[in-house]
């Protein structure tokens, strides 16, 4: 590795090691009582040097959401191609079993959510898209389901893809605050699996 290659690893390790950091302030406080110099405390580095990685501290949050993404992305590859639309349905389930597991990443959604409501926010573009984009994913596998024949009589996608959007986030909340209490992945299946006549697959 030359001296250019290794400064530019360094960077990259730099980079995410503030991107962990501003997850976990983030999610604590929320993005408008977040300082540039508290992010660069948590980070253990100045403020210059988190400025220099991150312009500011809108590009720093858009870093932290993309991460977001691109972890979510990462574990539904195939599901959205599903022509029974059952593997994308089945892929909830296990995205909320797998949150459990990330609590900093489920606080982190469930502030900046409420804070992006405002239409000043920087988040609030990202989020809108964000709800649309589920909203429109999960609408198009009821579809498929519906044009597989798995569908329960009278269950209209539209509809139903706002409320299982609705419930995962209410739900989210709810297991922040009593995570011994809530199953959010078996709260979701048990709801998908009521929109269907054939089985969820694991």
């Amino acid at each position: 590795m030359t001296a250019r290659e290794g400064g530019y690893a360094s960077g990259r390790l730099r980079r995410e090691q503030i991107v962990t950091a501003a997850t976990e302030l983030f999610s604590r406080v929320g993005y408008r009582h977040a300082t540039v110099l508290e992010l660069a405390q948590a980070a253990g580095i100045s403020r210059t040097g988190l400025l220099h990685h991150f312009g500011s501290k809108e590009a720093l949050l858009e870093a932290v959401l993309e991460r977001r993404d691109a972890e979510d992305a990462a574990r539904v590859p195939d599901a959205l191609a599903d022509e029974s639309g059952l593997a994308a349905l089945a892929a909830l389930v296990r995205l909320a079993s797998r949150n459990t597991t990330r609590p900093h990443l489920v606080a982190l959604f469930s502030v900046l959510s409420a804070e992006a409501a405002a239409g000043d926010h920087p988040a609030h573009d990202y989020f809108t898209r964000r709800y649309r984009r589920a909203v429109g994913d999960i609408e198009a596998s009821l579809r498929r389901a519906g044009r597989a024949g798995v569908l329960a009589p009278g269950v209209e996608p539209a509809r139903q893809a706002r409320t299982v959007v609705a419930l995962m986030d209410g739900l989210q909340v709810q297991w922040l605050l009593a995570p011994d209490e809530v199953d959010m992945a078996g709260a979701i299946r048990e709801h998908l699996q009521g929109l269907l006549v054939a089985p969820l697959p694991d």
